[in-house]
């Protein structure tokens, strides 16, 4: 049973929504995303909230509630309405106040710059890389070793950055390479220690 999807995504000040079927558009400040969703769950817009519903279906339409919850189209449903949620919330909250994720290059030698909107790499290989920014995204390079994704759609802002990661990531001996800020990195402790 999914707790997330019952709830209720309030629409800010600033953002409107349209709800068409299953096809959610919302405009805000930072920009406009559409998304059109499993036609299993219903989308309800009312007092300035999207309220994510699991429908009956004709054939569960004389099922007590008891026996509808052990029906597939429920199970698959219910599935859905929690992944549903969160994702109209993630549009909400993106052309409200938009994502960014932080990374930094750990390195000698290892560092960033701008060219144009694009970014230009220097990650100990015999050539710089040319990282194109797609639409919808910018960047944003505070100093030479710290890169900002900045983005309305949080999946496009998460994949641009683990490709960007992807580029040179960090191994676990010195640490080299590029990583999230506030990541983690394994350690080996290599010969020396034996």
């Amino acid at each position: 049973m999914s707790r997330i999807g019952k709830h209720p995504v309030q629409i800010p000040a600033g953002v409107t929504a349209t709800v068409e079927g299953n096809t959610v558009q919302v405009k805000g400040p930072k920009g406009e995303l559409e998304r059109t969703f499993s036609p299993l769950i219903e989308l309800v817009f009312e007092d300035n909230a999207i309220t994510v519903k699991v429908p009956r279906t004709p054939e569960t339409q004389d099922l007590s509630h008891e026996d509808f919850k052990h029906t597939k189209s429920y199970k698959a449903a219910n599935a859905m309405q929690g992944l549903t949620r969160t994702l109209i919330a993630n549009m909400v909250e993106g052309v409200d106040k938009g994502f960014s994720k932080r990374l930094e290059m750990t390195g000698v030698g290892y560092r960033a710059a701008l060219k144009g909107k694009d970014l230009d790499l220097s990650l100990g290989y015999s050539h710089p890389i040319l990282y194109k920014c797609p639409d919808g995204i910018s960047f944003e390079v505070p100093d030479n070793t710290h890169i900002v994704v900045n983005g309305i759609s949080k999946e496009q802002v998460g994949q641009v950055a683990a490709e960007i990661r992807a580029k040179r990531p960090p191994e676990p001996y010195k640490g080299k390479g590029i990583h999230y800020q506030g990541e983690h990195i394994r350690r080996k402790l290599g010969k020396a220690a034996k």
